[in-house]
């Protein structure tokens, strides 16, 4: 059940039932109410959109790319991160950025939704320019040096759930 509150139509005070899911633009201007969980739902907002930073690309980012973010002489930047050149990842991008573009970073405790290929259940690592692969590396199986980091669950063939898990150094 739904609390209802009144509102004012046309002169006339009615009842209103708040929405509890959003259909998108059409539900614009709408009150959201909670869900059965005590929760707003999932479809009134971006998973990890309030935490996301735009931060100017050094190079250009692919959609769904993980990233490094760096100091380029007190300016923060971002680069593609990779297990093979000491950019451990910080985050990842949904969109797209051309180099000296700004790109939307978000961080490592949000979904992945721009990724293909993935395999349903299987754990992703650090790959390397920006990718992600399984399984993870090993010291008999990589270069001394590389970085050794898990990002996350695959949900679907497209989502990966990520965490902000430390990394090693192989």
């Amino acid at each position: 059940m739904v609390d209802k509150v009144l509102r004012r139509v046309n002169g006339r005070t009615q009842q209103y039932t708040p929405v509890q899911a959003s259909a998108g633009a059409a539900d614009a201007g709408k009150i959201p109410a909670l869900n059965a969980e005590g929760k707003i739902d999932p479809s009134m907002y971006e998973a990890g959109a309030d935490q996301t930073m735009p931060v100017p690309a050094s190079e250009a980012i692919g959609a769904g790319k993980f990233v490094n973010l760096w100091d380029d002489a007190g300016t923060l930047k971002a680069r593609l991160a990779g297990n093979s050149n000491d950019r451990p990842a910080h985050g990842f991008v949904k969109n797209a950025a051309a180099s000296a573009a700004t790109a939307t970073v978000y961080p490592l405790d949000a979904v992945n939704t721009a990724l293909t290929g993935l395999t349903v259940g299987a754990v992703y690592y650090l790959g390397t320019a920006g990718d992600v692969i399984t399984p993870a590396l090993d010291a008999t199986s990589a270069a001394a040096g590389s970085i050794d980091q898990k990002l996350g669950l695959a949900t679907s063939a497209t989502e990966l759930a990520t965490d902000d898990y430390d990394y090693v150094v192989l």
